[in-house]
């Protein structure tokens, strides 16, 4: 009994002295270490803002972007991207997917400089406030993984001093470097890459720089590829998928899907004149299916164009017409022509397995 309550005597001594704000400040476990900063956004087109009732893409977050080809993913991206560009956050582009196109981010109104061979006056490249990478230097899911790696720690060296916005186009299009050794383009091990290289990995450096304790706030923008499932039961829905594994649609704050689920479920606009029909935009449904920013998730239709996104309203539409009316004139003849809107017929494979998908690189 006199030892039980000499070592309670101790312990209540050392207990008396003991100060738990110190014992955190030497652990460098103060709480001023979790503050957030302020939430800012990246801008989009007043038609997207309009349709999904939120400002654009939010700083400091993942946000995925995923539907069907030719939906309007990659107007999307550029729209964000030529943003960021003139709030001076540098787009790293990382494109996978090999379908990129100069000429539509210039339309897009993205700036950048042409570089010309001097004897042949042909483009060989661009320069301009942004960095390139493609299909050509990154092979596989581990060396996008380490190409943003090493792009976020040449700015926490100080040698890219820059809030970063970084647009990968697109998940699901390169397989992970186990599946290129052994030639066969596995799901499981895909995801698996996705899973380590992305989820424990460089998404949470993106979101770790939200913190005021960090110099720059940088932000990740992916398109995801998806495939559809068939229901199990007869009279269920079918579901939209994501290639590659649900780690980027868990680790986004915000997820964007375009079109419908079963197919692209876009209208296209065309302009006809004596015959002749071009078209010229598409109405796609736009929803907001996840937002871990605001909370508002909504569903409704745009417009897209090779120069953006306008409201889908007759008003915008003939406003749309009359500023570029002058290539309506070098393609038709005409400044004025009649707009016809039909559904999109094209539609792919509805349904498949996520292996048969998955092993199409």
């Amino acid at each position: 009994m006199q030892e039980n309550s000499l070592s309670g005597t101790i312990a209540s001594a050392i207990k008396g002295s003991f100060n738990l704000d110190n014992f955190k400040k030497s652990k460098n476990l103060s709480t001023t270490s979790v503050k957030f900063k302020e939430q800012r956004w990246i801008p989009m087109s007043q038609a997207f803002q309009d349709a999904l009732q939120i400002p654009g893409v939010p700083i400091g977050h993942i946000t995925l972007l995923r539907g069907h080809s030719d939906t309007g993913k990659t107007t999307a991206l550029l729209e964000a991207a030529v943003s960021a560009q003139k709030m001076g956050i540098l787009p790293v582009f990382i494109i996978t997917e090999m379908k990129w196109s100069w000429e539509h981010a210039k339309e897009m109104g993205f700036q950048l400089e042409e570089v010309a061979d001097p004897s042949t006056g042909e483009v060989v490249d661009y320069k301009g406030f942004f960095i390139f990478v493609d299909r050509e230097k990154l092979q596989c899911i581990e060396d996008v993984a380490a190409f943003m790696a090493d792009i976020l720690d040449e700015q926490k060296r100080g040698s890219l001093p820059y809030d970063l916005c970084f647009f990968w186009d697109s998940v699901g299009s390169i397989p992970c470097r186990m599946s290129i050794e052994k030639s066969t383009n596995n799901n499981e091990w895909n995801a698996g890459a996705m899973s380590q290289q992305f989820g424990n990995f460089i998404n949470q450096r993106i979101v770790l720089s939200r913190k005021e304790s960090q110099p720059y706030t940088n932000t990740f923008v992916a398109i995801n590829k998806v495939w559809v499932a068939k229901p199990e039961n007869p009279m269920g829905q079918p579901t939209l998928n994501n290639k590659g594994g649900n780690t980027m649609y868990f680790d986004a704050s915000m997820v964007i899907t375009f079109g419908n689920i079963s197919r692209a479920g876009t209208n296209k606009i065309k302009a006809s004149k004596n015959g002749k029909d071009v078209e010229f935009a598409k109405r796609t449904r736009l929803s907001c299916d996840k937002n871990h920013v605001t909370g508002i998730t909504t569903v409704s239709k745009v417009i897209m164009t090779v120069h953006g996104f306008i409201g889908e309203d007759k008003k915008s539409l003939d406003d749309y017409k009359k500023k570029y009316s002058h290539q309506w004139l070098q393609v038709l003849g005409s400044k004025t022509f009649d707009v016809i809107e039909e559904e999109d017929s094209i539609t792919a494979d509805m349904f498949a397995t996520e292996d048969v998908v998955q092993s199409e690189d």
